[in-house]
């Protein structure tokens, strides 16, 4: 055998076990995994591999048995996710919420309306610019629940389905001085120095964004590593899991927020 041959042995052995995740763009272009990983990598001598996508997307692959957990935000496609028997152990994780970002001088006169719907009906009557995920994911699921109490079935030149994720929006929305729907983490990923848009609309009940991590059921598909995918669901929701994430800063701000530990 080959010194070469050896040590790339060696290397595959020492990387130990690997997790497939499949998640949200969101969860990922907030930077969060970049702290959340390692501990648990590190803890369990194994290498998370992301795969970061939309909602859909995320549960799709889940559905195929192409990973091994899913941590995604859509309740309804979890619930109907695990109805289905393509998961088990849905745990809750961490929250945010969505926001309405435009453009500083706010065309469409956003900030002065009393709910979402309303703010949608403004950006549409305005034919202002405004740029959606259109990819099904999380977030993309909220915009349509939001149009469709606006009553609205958006279309025309002033409403662009880009198919990309949060990050790739944000930059679209800017270059195209477009409102756009956000989740908190990304927005303030992105709010220094990638993005001047600013907030126009939040705080609305209906805008609470809730993350849930899934383990791909093995009863299903056999080949996949559902020892480690509970440990991994242990470790985000437990103790040590939890403070990475309710510590979690971006330009000083909190990007999610936690459930604490009790009766999870």
């Amino acid at each position: 055998m080959t010194l070469a041959l050896m040590l790339g042995l060696c290397s595959v052995a020492a990387a130990g076990e690997r997790l497939r995740m499949s998640t949200t763009t969101s969860t990922e272009n907030s930077g969060l995994l970049k702290v959340l990983l390692p501990p648990f990598e590190k803890k369990y001598n194994c290498a998370v591999d992301v795969i970061s996508v939309g909602t859909g997307k995320a549960l799709k692959l889940g559905e195929t048995g192409d990973v091994d957990v899913v941590l995604v935000h859509a309740r309804a496609l979890e619930d109907a996710f695990v109805a289905a028997g393509f998961g088990v152990n849905r745990r809750d994780v961490m929250y945010n919420d969505f926001i309405i970002i435009g453009p500083a001088g706010d065309p469409a006169r956003v900030k002065s309306a009393k709910t979402a719907a309303e703010a949608f009906k403004r950006i549409a009557a305005a034919r202002s610019p405004f740029v959606s995920r259109g990819d099904e994911s999380g977030t993309h699921q909220k915009e349509k629940e939001i149009w469709k109490a606006a009553g609205m079935k958006p279309g025309g030149s002033w409403y662009v389905e880009s198919g990309q994720g949060m990050g790739e929006v944000i930059t679209m929305a800017t270059e195209r001085r477009a409102y756009t729907l956000a989740d908190r983490g990304t927005y303030n990923a992105y709010r220094s120095g990638k993005t001047d848009l600013k907030t126009v609309f939040e705080g609305e009940k209906g805008l609470f964004n809730p993350y849930g991590v899934i383990a791909v059921n093995p009863k299903r598909f056999p080949h996949v590593k559902s020892a480690l995918a509970m440990k991994f669901i242990d470790y985000i929701t437990g103790p040590e899991g939890q403070k990475v994430i309710a510590t979690f800063r971006v330009h000083g701000d909190p990007v999610f927020f936690t459930y604490g530990t009790k009766g999870r």
